[in-house]
């Protein structure tokens, strides 16, 4: 690895500096932390600020049905009509809220199928060239899980770091009685530090925002690290409104943002565009390429397009007959269905947990109000499950501005696919001893894995990046968000996200 010599430059010092990042989530912290070794003089630029702890950061009533982390900022559909896009603006993006579930793409995801309702793509390259980074971002990520268990697991060269998330008595009992019917119950690699979650408070994680308590996300892993390299630095509340090239429009000559009520703009000899899926190609299609229109790295036309956002229902299974104190559930998943289900032939998706279910979070979620003691009587005896199936790439599923709005117009596709995930799972449920069952679909509102509007390809006349998310138009700009994804497969993509990004920093540590 060739070490570059440059010492931090302050903002607005006429120097070029060597990578500017726009976006601080997944993609964006982990490149940050491959190049950080090198010296490089590398700039964050952060739309958002530092969560800081609070009384709301573990308040499930101030989270779930106040709303108290959800930005203002509204898209609009298809027709229209304007809704709270649930994506969150701070110092390591939407993964301060996730859930903390990395999984491994599996083989068949990189490959090419004809399904019956849509076809899938293939990858520029196979799972093996990607199995090595696994192996790097499950270390970075302290993923604790279990190999040998799921079926459905691909090869691996590199164990767990850690051992998996234990259950809490309830989930066992779960998990049992879904071995009883034949199914693979199998812990989740889950990037979280169970013992320091739970010393802060004792709540579930998924949705609940991190402030340096236990979960490792993209801030608390990768982009802690890199900031403690004195060549890197972060620019927080910095909003990226455009890129500017030079008369050719071959390079990218800077970025513009506003940061408070000033204009700003730096320069940089490359450029990493790491602000999410939808706003990752909304600031390319707002940025004007010098010779023709659609924006920069838009000669394929597929910017904006191929959005993808997985068919996701959550399911809610409840046994009267016996009370619990779970604290937290998301800890093992079901992926029997995930290549074939015997009945139908077909890959109907995955089937892991969600938080665990609690009164504020049922009460934002039901269209009645009911008091909070019967809520919480009914979740003390319910286990909540999140069904996730693909959706594939289809040209016209779009994300694109409008004026000062962004426009989400999402097509899915595979619905009959992920109906049938759902009946299967109620009928299992039903025989497992659940009395009674409960189903609600997410819809655009749910940020469920969007994916797929900058993608990867061997062929620049239909995808905008090649296989290392280098931009075919463009001299010095790659893309390594989830943008660059060419399928969204039916499982979490945050450590393909931080996978991929390795392996693009390595090749960008090689650089002088």
């Amino acid at each position: 690895m060739q070490r570059m010599n440059h010492t931090r430059i302050p903002p607005g010092d006429k120097e070029t500096i060597d990578f500017l990042i726009i976006g601080s989530g997944i993609g964006g912290a982990t490149l940050a932390y491959a190049l950080a070794p090198t010296g490089a003089n590398i700039v964050i630029l952060e739309r958002g600020e530092r969560l800081k702890d609070s009384h709301e950061a573990r308040d499930l009533s101030a989270i779930f049905e106040r709303g108290h982390y959800r930005s203002s900022e509204t898209w609009l559909d298809a027709c229209g009509k304007a809704f709270s896009p649930g994506n969150f603006y701070n110092v390591g993006g939407n993964s301060k809220f996730y859930g903390a579930v990395m999984y491994r793409y599996r083989e068949t995801d990189f490959q090419a199928r004809e399904l019956p309702e849509g076809d899938t793509v293939a990858w520029p390259f196979g799972y093996d060239e990607l199995e090595p980074w696994y192996g790097k971002a499950e270390v970075l990520y302290q993923i604790r899980g279990a190999d040998g268990i799921d079926l459905t697991d691909p090869p691996r060269s590199t164990p767990f770091p850690y051992p998996p998330v234990p259950y809490e008595p309830q989930i066992a009992d779960a998990a049992e009685r879904l071995r009883r019917l034949g199914l693979n119950p199998a812990p989740l690699p889950l990037a979280l530090d169970l013992e320091k979650w739970l010393a802060r408070a004792r709540t579930p994680w998924d949705g609940v925002p991190d402030t340096h308590s236990g979960k490792i996300d993209a801030e608390t892993g990768p982009l802690d690290q890199a900031l403690a390299h004195p060549n890197v630095q972060l620019i927080s509340g910095a909003h990226v409104t455009h890129l500017a090239t030079n008369t050719t429009g071959k390079r990218i000559e800077a970025a513009h943002y506003r940061q408070g009520n000033k204009d700003k703009k730096l320069s940089a000899d490359k450029v990493v565009l790491a602000a999410g899926a939808v706003n990752s190609s909304v600031l390319l299609q707002r940025s004007e390429h010098p010779k023709r229109a659609g924006g920069l790295a838009n000669s394929s036309d597929a910017v904006g397009r191929y959005f993808m956002n997985h068919n996701t229902t959550a399911m809610i299974t409840c046994d009267l007959r016996k009370k619990w104190s779970t604290v937290h559930s998301k800890v093992f998943g079901i992926n029997d269905f995930y290549l074939d289900d015997d009945e139908t032939g077909l890959p109907l998706g995955n089937v892991q947990q969600l938080g665990k279910i609690s009164a504020p979070v049922l009460a934002a979620n039901i269209p009645i109000w009911a008091p909070e003691f019967l809520l919480q009587w009914f979740c003390d005896r319910a286990v909540d499950w999140y069904l996730m199936s693909e959706d594939f790439p289809l040209a016209n599923s779009r994300v694109y501005p409008k004026g000062d709005r962004i426009v989400m117009d999402w097509q899915p596709s595979n619905l009959r696919t992920h109906e049938l995930l759902v009946e299967c799972m109620r009928r299992l449920f039903r025989k497992a001893g659940y009395q009674i069952i409960l189903t609600k679909p997410f819809g655009n509102k749910a940020p469920s894995h969007q994916c797929g509007t900058v993608r990867m390809g061997n062929d620049p006349a239909t995808a905008p990046l090649d296989s290392f998310c280098k931009a075919y138009d463009h001299d010095n700009l790659w893309v390594v968000d989830a943008s660059f994804l060419p399928s969204s497969a039916a499982v979490n993509p945050s450590l393909t996200i931080a996978a991929q990004s390795l392996r693009v920093g390595n090749l960008l540590s090689q650089f002088g």
